[in-house]
């Protein structure tokens, strides 16, 4: 009891510096409900579902989902439905109007499929190299998804392409973050 700043700074630093170490940090001790460690079970299906092949798979899914049912939903109110140019008056029948929006539905399906597919695996593959989840990787994403589909009519679409998926993508991050 001799030096009483001594004996402060010792309780100090054990409460806030380095030799407290980070397991001591319990959920349930800091106001929230105790949580049981993962077994490893879990911890294989949650890093299988971190993977970059599980969310293009994920979004390869459900970008055929969603684009088949824009598709359905597009010929539905088109007017040009089973549009006959040599009688103009004819009225198409229930019959062509449905195969008409189902090859529209799956046309609109593969192509949002590779779509969602190409923007997930490349965003996913960006941000395991860069380390760190921030805007950057869907506007660098954007770019190459953008520019790999323009690409095929040219070098000038490819890089409108790059431009535009990239913009449209900072603009999307920018709302939803």
């Amino acid at each position: 009891m001799d030096n009483p700043t001594i004996q402060y700074s010792m309780i100090l630093d054990h409460l806030i510096g380095d030799k407290r170490s980070v397991k001591d940090l319990n959920p349930a001790v800091m106001g929230g409900l105790p949580v049981p460690p993962k077994s490893e079970e879990q911890k294989m299906i949650e890093r299988g579902m971190e993977s970059c092949a599980f969310k293009s798979t994920l979004a390869c899914v459900g970008g055929f989902v969603l684009g088949g049912a824009f598709g359905v939903f597009t010929a539905g109110i088109d007017t040009n439905v089973g549009f006959d140019p040599k009688d103009p008056l004819r009225t198409p029948t229930a019959r062509e109007v449905l195969k008409d929006m189902g090859q529209r539905g799956m046309s609109y399906a593969k192509n949002f499929a590779i779509v969602g597919a190409m923007f997930s695996c490349t965003e996913c593959i960006i941000e395991s190299h860069r380390g760190i989840s921030d805007w950057k990787n869907a506007v660098y994403s954007g770019c190459v998804t953008g520019g790999a589909i323009g690409f095929r009519a040219g070098l000038k679409a490819g890089v409108l392409g790059c431009g535009g998926f990239a913009a449209f993508s900072a603009a999307i991050e920018y709302y939803l973050r």
